[in-house]
């Protein structure tokens, strides 16, 4: 039985993760085994042991891989042989004992209003491309949705009536968000212009020119080739979009628990990061506004 191939069913089918997710798994488990053949020889996955993974991880670390890198390929061993377990190919998990290795604590920054007022300026309505990307760009910062979520918006997604926009999460978890005038109003823009472009049908939201679906590298290029002209951050990624929608709403007064809801997370916890990234700000906006703060406080 080839059981890599019956894990990446297993995570399609009955996980749902996303595809570019999928790929990901297969490409380090592709690794692994090409560093077990090299090193030693032919193993069965039932003969692999911690000391063997141990290994491969140090193998990393002398090359100069990046801690987060490596606990992600590590990630992927480990639910490959909780998989193994679940379907008894095994009967005791090596990666049991496992501890990830420690990350740097970073505080992500959001985009600030500066910068997003001052990227509108480079969006070009006159062509198909340039008001796709506006909308890409619009609908990520408006909404919090992922990456993948905007990929895999339709065109029947959009309720006109209701003004919201329903999204597919996380293991097919759907939900519900509304959205602002300003986006609507781009939306039937950018569907003119995308009926004027595309000869064959398609229900996917967001094409290229050439009418084939979006994909993430795609994506990723629009925000980071807009921002770039406009931040000097270093990485201008898609989630910093994500980061910021959710940042700002924090900053404004909304409640997290409705945070929480809008971005799709399935616990509180999950979106507690974002009180801890904007505590600084909010101390200071604190210090000034609380009528018995010293307002010369640092």
């Amino acid at each position: 039985m080839d059981y890599v191939e019956a894990f990446l069913d297993y995570l399609h089918l009955e996980k749902k993760y996303a595809q570019h997710t999928i790929t990901s798994y297969a490409l380090d488990l592709k690794q692994f085994s090409q560093f077990l053949d090299q090193n030693y020889g032919t193993v069965d996955v039932m003969e692999v042991n911690y000391p063997m993974v141990r290994q491969w991880i140090v193998v990393f670390v002398e090359n100069g891989l990046a801690n987060k890198t490596i606990n992600r390929k590590i990630s992927t061993i480990k639910t490959f042989f909780k998989f193994l377990l679940k379907v008894k190919a095994i009967e005791l998990n090596p990666m049991m004992h496992h501890k990830a290795l420690k990350l740097p604590k970073r505080e992500q920054q959001s985009f600030t209003y500066f910068e997003l007022e001052q990227v509108s300026s480079y969006y070009d309505h006159s062509s198909f491309e340039g008001l796709r990307d506006h909308l890409i760009i619009d609908l990520l910062y408006s909404t919090g949705m992922r990456r993948q979520e905007l990929i895999d918006l339709k065109l029947s997604s959009i309720d006109f009536h209701q003004n919201q926009l329903k999204v597919l999460g996380k293991r097919n978890k759907e939900r519900i968000i509304p959205l602002l005038n300003s986006t609507l109003n781009l939306v039937v823009k950018y569907l003119k212009e995308r009926e004027a472009s595309l000869t064959d049908k398609t229900n996917q939201l967001f094409i290229t020119k050439k009418g084939k679906p979006i994909y993430p590298n795609l994506v990723y290029r629009v925000v980071n080739s807009y921002f770039k002209k406009v931040s000097t951050k270093q990485k201008l990624s898609p989630h910093l979009l994500r980061h910021s929608f959710a940042s700002h709403l924090l900053e404004k007064g909304a409640d997290i628990a409705s945070i929480k809801d809008l971005l799709g997370h399935s616990s509180l916890a999950s979106t507690e990061v974002y009180t801890h990234s904007n505590f600084k700000e909010l101390s200071k906006a604190h210090a000034l506004a609380h009528p018995r703060s010293n307002k010369t406080q640092k």
